[in-house]
């Protein structure tokens, strides 16, 4: 009887520490895995690093041919190995669409994940936002008007309602930075030009290789010399806009059901948590284009020894 007490104790104990070393927001929370269509616990997936690191590291981004979506996605093929470099060696990555959907949006940017190539961002969908909502995203302009249309409130966000950080975000993306690189945007743009999509001018390609050869904004004068060069992302964004979202509208929209649980003006973001589940990092977005800064991401967690 001792001996089962004893075990029945050493049960309730590890059940106890197993939780308290949780990422609570996401308790009890699942995404599917694209790749075994099983669900994943994501508070247990964002508190149990890989064998080959300390960190790591979960998006929760958006529906598929949401601009936010596009551009984390786009983000985390060009960071990968900063990120990897800094312990944070498990990232995944939840969409708010389909298993499909997401397929196609990580093979139009070109993400090594879990489907494909069996290595890289482990590919997740949530395609009712479950997973956002619990870790706290902006839910967008009017969310419990169920009278309106989503389309009309996806309009208004885009003014700044409901995101306040949208203008300033896409603004941004014309007038450029002269104090903050963002390396991650000639990488996506160059994607979408190996790839064929419009515009198409930006950068100068090899023709056997694919890779940069000359920025054109880099000759812009003056400004050519900044860190971000005005038009650069404003060209990746249209690029993103005409050749993923509208293109491949059908495709990567959300459906009928996902449109009822406001996913179209859900917005997104991420968190990284060390072994013991606690956050080291963590950023709800703001507004439409105004998703997590890499480059902060990579001065708060400094690379491991």
């Amino acid at each position: 009887m001792r001996i089962s007490n004893s075990l029945f104790t050493a049960a309730i104990l590890s059940v106890l520490n197993l939780t308290s070393n949780a990422y609570a927001p996401l308790l009890d929370v699942t995404a599917r895995s694209v790749k075994t269509s099983e669900d994943v616990d994501l508070s247990n997936f964002v508190s149990t690093p890989s064998s080959k690191g300390k960190k790591t590291m979960l998006v929760l981004a958006t529906y598929a041919a949401d601009f936010n979506a596009i551009e984390y996605a786009q983000r985390l093929r060009y960071y990968m190995p900063e990120l990897q470099k800094r312990g944070i060696t498990k990232i995944g990555l939840v969409l708010n669409c389909n298993a499909n959907s997401a397929k196609s949006l990580a093979d139009l940017v070109d993400l090594p994940c879990d489907v494909t190539e069996g290595y890289g961002v482990e590919l997740l969908v949530d395609p009712l936002g479950n997973a956002g909502r619990a870790f706290g995203v902006g839910t967008g302009w009017r969310p419990d008007d169920d009278e309106m249309s989503p389309y009309v409130k996806l309009f208004g966000m885009l003014f700044g309602l409901g995101a306040w950080a949208t203008l300033p975000a896409v603004i941004g993306g014309y007038i450029g930075n002269p104090f903050t690189p963002q390396p991650w945007i000639e990488d996506a743009m160059a994607v979408g030009q190996r790839k064929g999509r419009w515009p198409d001018s930006g950068l100068v390609l090899d023709e056997e290789t694919g890779s940069v050869l000359v920025n054109k904004f880099t000759e812009l004068p003056v400004v050519g010399e900044w860190e971000r060069r005005p038009l650069e992302l404003a060209t990746l964004r249209l690029q993103n806009m005409l050749d993923i979202s509208i293109k491949n509208w059908k495709e990567l929209a959300p459906g009928e059901e996902e449109l009822g649980a406001g996913v179209l003006t859900q917005l997104g973001g991420c968190v990284i948590c060390d072994e013991g589940g606690k956050a080291i990092y963590e950023w709800k977005d703001p507004g439409i284009c105004a998703v997590a800064n890499f480059e902060d991401i990579l001065k708060k967690i400094p690379t491991e020894a």
